[in-house]
Protein backbone atom coordinates (compact mmCIF):
# COMPACT_ATOMS: atom_id res chain seq x y z
CA UNK A 1 0.00 0.00 0.00
CA UNK A 2 1.50 3.31 -1.06
CA UNK A 3 1.89 5.84 1.48
CA UNK A 4 3.22 8.96 -0.43
CA UNK A 5 1.32 12.00 0.01
CA UNK A 6 -0.84 13.49 -2.77
CA UNK A 7 0.54 16.47 -4.04
CA UNK A 8 -0.48 19.84 -3.05
CA UNK A 9 -2.59 22.05 -4.91
CA UNK A 10 -2.69 25.79 -5.07
CA UNK A 11 -5.61 28.66 -4.87
CA UNK A 12 -5.69 28.35 -8.42
CA UNK A 13 -5.94 24.55 -8.76
CA UNK A 14 -10.04 24.46 -10.15
CA UNK A 15 -9.15 27.65 -12.55
CA UNK A 16 -6.13 25.81 -14.35
CA UNK A 17 -8.12 22.63 -14.73
CA UNK A 18 -11.43 24.85 -15.90
CA UNK A 19 -8.28 25.87 -18.68
CA UNK A 20 -7.82 22.58 -20.10
CA UNK A 21 -3.95 22.62 -18.27
CA UNK A 22 -2.09 19.56 -18.58
CA UNK A 23 -1.11 19.09 -14.91
CA UNK A 24 2.69 17.59 -13.70
CA UNK A 25 3.69 16.58 -9.66
CA UNK A 26 6.20 19.05 -9.26
CA UNK A 27 8.27 18.98 -6.31
CA UNK A 28 5.25 17.96 -4.57
CA UNK A 29 2.85 20.49 -6.19
CA UNK A 30 0.27 19.71 -8.58
CA UNK A 31 1.42 22.13 -11.01
CA UNK A 32 0.18 23.30 -14.79
CA UNK A 33 2.63 22.23 -17.20
CA UNK A 34 0.82 23.85 -19.80
CA UNK A 35 -2.50 24.71 -21.28
CA UNK A 36 -2.23 23.92 -24.92
CA UNK A 37 0.73 24.40 -27.50
CA UNK A 38 3.90 24.84 -25.04
CA UNK A 39 5.75 26.67 -27.83
CA UNK A 40 2.77 28.91 -28.45
CA UNK A 41 3.02 29.90 -24.91
CA UNK A 42 7.05 30.41 -25.10
CA UNK A 43 6.59 32.54 -27.89
CA UNK A 44 3.85 34.62 -25.92
CA UNK A 45 6.47 35.87 -23.28
CA UNK A 46 8.92 36.68 -25.77
CA UNK A 47 6.80 38.80 -28.03
CA UNK A 48 3.83 39.77 -25.72
CA UNK A 49 3.38 38.26 -22.57
CA UNK A 50 2.19 35.02 -20.27
CA UNK A 51 0.98 34.64 -16.89
CA UNK A 52 1.89 31.92 -14.97
CA UNK A 53 1.14 30.48 -10.98
CA UNK A 54 4.13 30.28 -9.13
CA UNK A 55 2.45 29.75 -5.91
CA UNK A 56 4.53 26.73 -5.25
CA UNK A 57 7.57 28.61 -4.18
CA UNK A 58 8.24 28.87 -0.92
CA UNK A 59 8.58 31.73 1.18
CA UNK A 60 10.33 32.14 4.64
CA UNK A 61 10.36 35.51 6.52
CA UNK A 62 13.05 37.00 8.60
CA UNK A 63 12.53 39.95 10.86
CA UNK A 64 14.06 41.60 14.23
CA UNK A 65 16.95 43.50 15.30
CA UNK A 66 19.48 40.79 14.10
CA UNK A 67 17.74 39.76 11.15
CA UNK A 68 20.28 41.20 8.42
CA UNK A 69 23.47 39.77 10.76
CA UNK A 70 21.71 36.28 10.28
CA UNK A 71 21.43 36.38 6.66
CA UNK A 72 24.84 37.53 6.27
CA UNK A 73 26.11 34.35 8.39
CA UNK A 74 23.66 31.81 6.56
CA UNK A 75 23.91 33.62 3.01
CA UNK A 76 26.58 33.95 0.49
CA UNK A 77 25.74 37.41 -0.35
CA UNK A 78 25.85 41.10 1.28
CA UNK A 79 22.13 41.07 2.81
CA UNK A 80 22.55 43.43 5.08
CA UNK A 81 23.73 46.11 2.31
CA UNK A 82 20.27 45.88 0.99
CA UNK A 83 18.18 48.65 1.24
CA UNK A 84 14.54 48.64 1.72
CA UNK A 85 12.80 47.89 -1.56
CA UNK A 86 15.32 46.02 -3.29
CA UNK A 87 15.68 42.41 -3.68
CA UNK A 88 18.58 39.99 -4.22
CA UNK A 89 20.01 37.28 -5.80
CA UNK A 90 22.35 34.81 -3.23
CA UNK A 91 22.28 31.26 -2.42
CA UNK A 92 22.52 28.97 0.47
CA UNK A 93 25.47 26.98 1.21
CA UNK A 94 26.82 24.06 3.09
CA UNK A 95 29.84 24.07 4.78
CA UNK A 96 31.41 23.07 2.33
CA UNK A 97 30.61 25.18 -0.23
CA UNK A 98 28.17 22.91 -1.93
CA UNK A 99 24.78 24.99 -3.19
CA UNK A 100 21.58 23.96 -0.87
CA UNK A 101 19.85 26.26 -2.99
CA UNK A 102 19.55 29.68 -5.35
CA UNK A 103 17.52 32.47 -3.77
CA UNK A 104 16.05 35.79 -3.98
CA UNK A 105 15.51 37.93 -0.48
CA UNK A 106 13.58 40.70 -0.51
CA UNK A 107 14.15 44.19 1.85
CA UNK A 108 9.96 44.08 2.97
CA UNK A 109 10.36 47.36 5.90
CA UNK A 110 10.00 50.31 4.60
CA UNK A 111 13.05 51.96 6.41
CA UNK A 112 11.00 55.13 7.80
CA UNK A 113 12.66 54.29 11.47
CA UNK A 114 16.16 54.06 9.55
CA UNK A 115 16.03 57.29 7.84
CA UNK A 116 15.13 58.38 11.35
CA UNK A 117 17.80 57.09 13.09
CA UNK A 118 20.65 59.26 11.04
CA UNK A 119 19.45 62.33 12.60
CA UNK A 120 18.35 61.26 16.07
CA UNK A 121 20.36 58.61 17.57
CA UNK A 122 19.98 55.16 19.31
CA UNK A 123 16.19 55.02 20.09
CA UNK A 124 15.74 55.39 16.85
CA UNK A 125 18.07 53.12 15.50
CA UNK A 126 17.28 50.37 17.45
CA UNK A 127 13.46 50.79 16.31
CA UNK A 128 15.26 50.76 12.52
CA UNK A 129 16.79 47.29 13.79
CA UNK A 130 13.68 46.08 14.66
CA UNK A 131 11.36 46.30 11.90
CA UNK A 132 13.42 44.79 9.39
CA UNK A 133 11.74 42.18 7.73
CA UNK A 134 13.31 39.88 4.46
CA UNK A 135 11.40 37.12 2.61
CA UNK A 136 13.27 35.14 1.38
CA UNK A 137 12.14 33.01 -1.79
CA UNK A 138 13.49 29.29 -2.03
CA UNK A 139 12.80 27.06 -4.50
CA UNK A 140 9.91 24.72 -3.91
CA UNK A 141 11.73 21.67 -4.27
CA UNK A 142 13.99 23.12 -1.80
CA UNK A 143 12.10 25.29 0.72
CA UNK A 144 11.89 23.08 3.99
CA UNK A 145 15.95 22.58 3.36
CA UNK A 146 16.45 25.97 3.47
CA UNK A 147 13.73 26.73 6.25
CA UNK A 148 15.55 24.24 8.26
CA UNK A 149 19.21 25.83 7.39
CA UNK A 150 18.04 29.26 8.32
CA UNK A 151 16.03 28.04 11.74
CA UNK A 152 19.41 26.09 12.91
CA UNK A 153 21.70 29.17 11.74
CA UNK A 154 19.54 31.38 13.39
CA UNK A 155 20.18 30.35 16.91
CA UNK A 156 22.80 33.09 19.02
CA UNK A 157 20.85 35.91 16.49
CA UNK A 158 17.93 37.90 18.03
CA UNK A 159 16.12 37.32 14.83
CA UNK A 160 12.75 35.20 14.10
CA UNK A 161 12.48 33.27 10.74
CA UNK A 162 9.01 31.80 10.10
CA UNK A 163 7.44 29.60 7.34
CA UNK A 164 4.81 31.66 5.30
CA UNK A 165 4.51 29.10 2.40
CA UNK A 166 0.96 29.20 2.81
CA UNK A 167 0.60 32.83 3.41
CA UNK A 168 1.41 33.87 -0.35
CA UNK A 169 0.08 32.81 -3.85
CA UNK A 170 2.21 33.92 -6.47
CA UNK A 171 1.57 34.76 -9.97
CA UNK A 172 3.94 36.00 -12.71
CA UNK A 173 3.33 38.29 -15.53
CA UNK A 174 6.32 38.30 -18.01
CA UNK A 175 7.29 39.38 -21.05
CA UNK A 176 7.24 42.71 -23.61
CA UNK A 177 3.87 44.12 -22.90
CA UNK A 178 3.53 43.19 -19.38
CA UNK A 179 4.24 46.89 -18.19
CA UNK A 180 1.34 48.32 -20.16
CA UNK A 181 -1.04 45.08 -18.49
CA UNK A 182 -0.18 45.63 -15.01
CA UNK A 183 -0.28 49.61 -15.44
CA UNK A 184 -3.85 49.32 -16.42
CA UNK A 185 -4.54 47.68 -13.06
CA UNK A 186 -2.27 49.46 -10.06
CA UNK A 187 -1.22 52.79 -9.21
CA UNK A 188 1.64 52.16 -8.43
CA UNK A 189 5.10 53.66 -9.77
CA UNK A 190 6.08 50.57 -11.88
CA UNK A 191 8.29 53.09 -14.13
CA UNK A 192 9.72 53.70 -11.28
CA UNK A 193 10.11 50.37 -10.11
CA UNK A 194 14.04 48.75 -10.93
CA UNK A 195 14.52 45.61 -11.90
CA UNK A 196 15.02 43.41 -8.90
CA UNK A 197 13.14 45.98 -6.82
CA UNK A 198 9.80 45.50 -4.85
CA UNK A 199 6.54 47.96 -3.46
CA UNK A 200 3.53 47.29 -1.51
CA UNK A 201 0.22 48.18 -3.79
CA UNK A 202 -2.59 47.63 -4.77
CA UNK A 203 -3.57 45.05 -8.23
CA UNK A 204 -7.04 45.39 -9.25
CA UNK A 205 -7.68 46.02 -5.78
CA UNK A 206 -5.59 43.13 -4.81
CA UNK A 207 -3.03 44.20 -2.45
CA UNK A 208 0.42 42.65 -3.19
CA UNK A 209 4.11 42.84 -3.13
CA UNK A 210 4.74 43.56 -6.53
CA UNK A 211 8.39 42.89 -7.75
CA UNK A 212 10.11 43.50 -11.05
CA UNK A 213 11.89 39.82 -10.75
CA UNK A 214 11.42 36.97 -13.46
CA UNK A 215 12.77 33.48 -14.48
CA UNK A 216 12.10 34.29 -18.18
CA UNK A 217 15.09 36.44 -19.21
CA UNK A 218 11.84 39.22 -20.34
CA UNK A 219 11.09 41.94 -18.35
CA UNK A 220 8.39 41.09 -15.76
CA UNK A 221 6.44 41.24 -12.28
CA UNK A 222 6.24 38.76 -9.88
CA UNK A 223 3.08 39.45 -7.76
CA UNK A 224 2.80 38.41 -3.94
CA UNK A 225 -0.88 38.33 -2.59
CA UNK A 226 -2.11 36.30 0.22
CA UNK A 227 -3.82 32.65 -1.52
CA UNK A 228 -7.78 34.27 -1.29
CA UNK A 229 -6.96 36.89 -3.91
CA UNK A 230 -5.06 34.64 -6.21
CA UNK A 231 -8.38 33.75 -8.38
CA UNK A 232 -9.53 37.43 -8.48
CA UNK A 233 -6.38 38.59 -9.57
CA UNK A 234 -5.98 36.06 -12.25
CA UNK A 235 -8.90 36.80 -13.97
CA UNK A 236 -8.26 40.43 -13.49
CA UNK A 237 -5.01 40.28 -15.73
CA UNK A 238 -6.14 38.10 -17.93
CA UNK A 239 -9.14 40.74 -18.62
CA UNK A 240 -6.36 43.22 -18.95
CA UNK A 241 -3.87 41.55 -21.34
CA UNK A 242 -6.47 39.98 -23.68
CA UNK A 243 -5.86 42.95 -26.08
CA UNK A 244 -2.27 42.83 -25.65
CA UNK A 245 -1.74 38.55 -26.38
CA UNK A 246 -1.60 37.64 -22.70
CA UNK A 247 -2.11 33.87 -22.15
CA UNK A 248 -1.73 31.25 -19.56
CA UNK A 249 1.39 29.53 -19.01
CA UNK A 250 2.85 26.72 -17.10
CA UNK A 251 6.41 25.52 -16.48
CA UNK A 252 7.22 24.01 -19.52
CA UNK A 253 7.31 26.91 -21.34
CA UNK A 254 8.81 28.34 -18.25
CA UNK A 255 12.03 25.87 -18.21
CA UNK A 256 13.06 26.79 -22.10
CA UNK A 257 12.61 30.34 -21.46
CA UNK A 258 15.24 29.85 -18.72
CA UNK A 259 16.78 27.97 -20.78
CA UNK A 260 17.21 30.41 -23.16
CA UNK A 261 18.15 33.24 -21.12
CA UNK A 262 21.11 30.74 -19.22
CA UNK A 263 19.70 30.78 -15.90
CA UNK A 264 20.69 27.61 -13.56
CA UNK A 265 18.19 25.46 -12.23
CA UNK A 266 18.84 23.91 -8.96
CA UNK A 267 19.33 20.35 -9.32
CA UNK A 268 20.39 20.91 -12.84
CA UNK A 269 23.23 23.42 -13.22
CA UNK A 270 23.09 23.33 -9.03
CA UNK A 271 23.48 20.56 -6.45
CA UNK A 272 25.36 20.34 -3.26
CA UNK A 273 28.33 19.19 -5.39
CA UNK A 274 28.99 21.89 -7.10
CA UNK A 275 30.00 25.30 -5.16
CA UNK A 276 29.06 28.87 -6.63
CA UNK A 277 32.25 29.37 -8.16
CA UNK A 278 31.92 26.01 -10.18
CA UNK A 279 29.07 27.12 -11.19
CA UNK A 280 30.20 30.42 -12.55
CA UNK A 281 28.23 32.67 -10.22
CA UNK A 282 31.30 33.25 -7.87
CA UNK A 283 30.30 36.92 -8.24
CA UNK A 284 27.26 35.92 -5.68
CA UNK A 285 29.62 35.43 -3.02
CA UNK A 286 30.92 38.30 -1.21
CA UNK A 287 34.18 37.95 1.22
CA UNK A 288 33.93 41.84 2.32
CA UNK A 289 30.82 41.50 4.93
CA UNK A 290 30.91 43.45 7.44
CA UNK A 291 28.50 41.74 9.69
CA UNK A 292 29.58 39.08 12.22
CA UNK A 293 33.13 39.65 11.43
CA UNK A 294 32.41 38.64 7.97
CA UNK A 295 32.02 35.45 9.46
CA UNK A 296 29.39 32.97 7.13
CA UNK A 297 28.65 29.04 6.39
CA UNK A 298 31.03 28.18 4.05
CA UNK A 299 33.31 30.96 3.61
CA UNK A 300 37.01 28.30 4.44
CA UNK A 301 35.35 26.16 1.55
CA UNK A 302 34.05 29.00 -0.60
CA UNK A 303 37.42 31.07 0.08
CA UNK A 304 39.79 27.73 -1.76
CA UNK A 305 36.87 27.44 -4.07
CA UNK A 306 37.52 30.60 -5.74
CA UNK A 307 41.25 30.51 -5.66
CA UNK A 308 40.90 26.89 -7.86
CA UNK A 309 38.62 28.14 -9.75
CA UNK A 310 41.06 31.59 -10.40
CA UNK A 311 43.64 29.48 -11.11
CA UNK A 312 42.75 26.58 -13.12
CA UNK A 313 38.90 25.43 -13.02
CA UNK A 314 38.34 21.90 -14.26
CA UNK A 315 35.02 22.49 -15.85
CA UNK A 316 33.20 25.76 -17.10
CA UNK A 317 29.47 26.12 -18.03
CA UNK A 318 28.79 26.62 -21.42
CA UNK A 319 26.09 26.81 -24.29
CA UNK A 320 25.76 24.40 -27.11
CA UNK A 321 23.95 24.87 -30.19
CA UNK A 322 23.06 21.44 -32.26
CA UNK A 323 24.32 21.32 -35.80
CA UNK A 324 21.17 18.82 -36.02
CA UNK A 325 17.66 18.41 -34.82
CA UNK A 326 18.09 15.80 -32.06
CA UNK A 327 17.78 17.21 -28.72
CA UNK A 328 20.05 16.53 -25.79
CA UNK A 329 18.74 15.42 -22.23
CA UNK A 330 20.21 16.16 -18.58
CA UNK A 331 22.92 13.37 -18.17
CA UNK A 332 23.83 13.06 -21.66
CA UNK A 333 27.63 13.18 -22.09
CA UNK A 334 29.42 15.97 -24.34
CA UNK A 335 32.52 14.23 -26.45
CA UNK A 336 35.56 15.45 -28.24
CA UNK A 337 37.66 13.27 -30.00
CA UNK A 338 36.37 10.15 -28.70
CA UNK A 339 36.90 11.24 -25.14
CA UNK A 340 34.04 12.60 -22.54
CA UNK A 341 34.61 16.14 -22.10
CA UNK A 342 31.61 17.18 -19.81
CA UNK A 343 27.99 16.38 -19.21
CA UNK A 344 24.45 18.20 -20.31
CA UNK A 345 22.58 19.67 -17.41
CA UNK A 346 19.62 21.01 -19.47
CA UNK A 347 18.68 20.33 -22.87
CA UNK A 348 15.55 21.19 -25.04
CA UNK A 349 14.20 22.85 -28.58
CA UNK A 350 15.05 26.50 -28.20
CA UNK A 351 11.17 27.82 -30.09
CA UNK A 352 13.14 31.54 -30.74
CA UNK A 353 16.00 29.89 -31.79
CA UNK A 354 14.60 27.00 -34.20
CA UNK A 355 17.46 24.73 -32.98
CA UNK A 356 18.26 22.34 -30.40
CA UNK A 357 20.41 23.76 -26.83
CA UNK A 358 21.82 22.68 -23.81
CA UNK A 359 23.92 24.18 -21.31
CA UNK A 360 26.99 21.92 -20.20
CA UNK A 361 29.79 21.88 -17.69
CA UNK A 362 32.96 20.61 -19.93
CA UNK A 363 36.48 20.51 -19.26
CA UNK A 364 37.83 24.24 -19.40
CA UNK A 365 40.07 23.16 -22.18
CA UNK A 366 36.63 22.56 -24.09
CA UNK A 367 34.98 25.38 -22.83
CA UNK A 368 36.16 28.62 -25.40
CA UNK A 369 33.26 29.50 -27.95
CA UNK A 370 33.59 27.76 -31.23
CA UNK A 371 35.82 25.17 -29.64
CA UNK A 372 36.22 22.26 -33.10
CA UNK A 373 34.97 18.59 -32.48
CA UNK A 374 32.77 18.84 -29.61
CA UNK A 375 28.86 17.14 -29.73
CA UNK A 376 26.72 14.87 -27.85
CA UNK A 377 26.02 11.57 -27.24
CA UNK A 378 22.68 10.87 -28.09
CA UNK A 379 22.05 7.16 -27.25
CA UNK A 380 24.99 6.01 -28.99
CA UNK A 381 25.29 8.72 -31.77
CA UNK A 382 28.23 11.31 -31.92
CA UNK A 383 25.89 14.65 -32.58
CA UNK A 384 27.81 17.98 -33.26
CA UNK A 385 27.37 21.10 -31.45
CA UNK A 386 28.92 24.22 -30.99
CA UNK A 387 29.94 25.93 -28.24
CA UNK A 388 28.75 29.05 -27.21
CA UNK A 389 28.74 31.67 -24.24
CA UNK A 390 25.86 31.95 -22.20
CA UNK A 391 23.29 33.28 -22.55
CA UNK A 392 21.63 31.82 -25.53
CA UNK A 393 19.37 34.82 -25.99
CA UNK A 394 18.81 38.41 -24.59
CA UNK A 395 16.44 40.57 -24.58
CA UNK A 396 16.42 44.46 -25.88
CA UNK A 397 16.63 46.68 -23.64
Amino acid sequence: MSTAAAPRRTALDALHRSLGATMTDFAGWDMPLRYASEREEHLAVRTRAGLFDLSHMGEITVTGPGAADLLDYALVGNIGSVAPGRARYTMICQEDGGILDDLIVYRLDKGEAAGAAGAAGAAEAAEAAEAAEYMVVANASNAQIVLDALTARAAGFDAEVRDDRDAYALLAVQGPESPGILKALTDADLDGLKYYAGLPGTVAGVPALIARTGYTGEDGFELFVAPEHAEELWRALTEAGAGAGLVPCGLSCRDTLRLEAGMPLYGHELTTGLTPFDAGLGRVVKFDKTGNDGAFVGREALTAAAERAAAKPPRKLVGLIAGGRRVPRAGMAVMAGGEVIGEVTSGAPSPTLGKPIAMAYVDATHAEPGTPGVGVDIRGTHEPYEVVALPFYKRQK
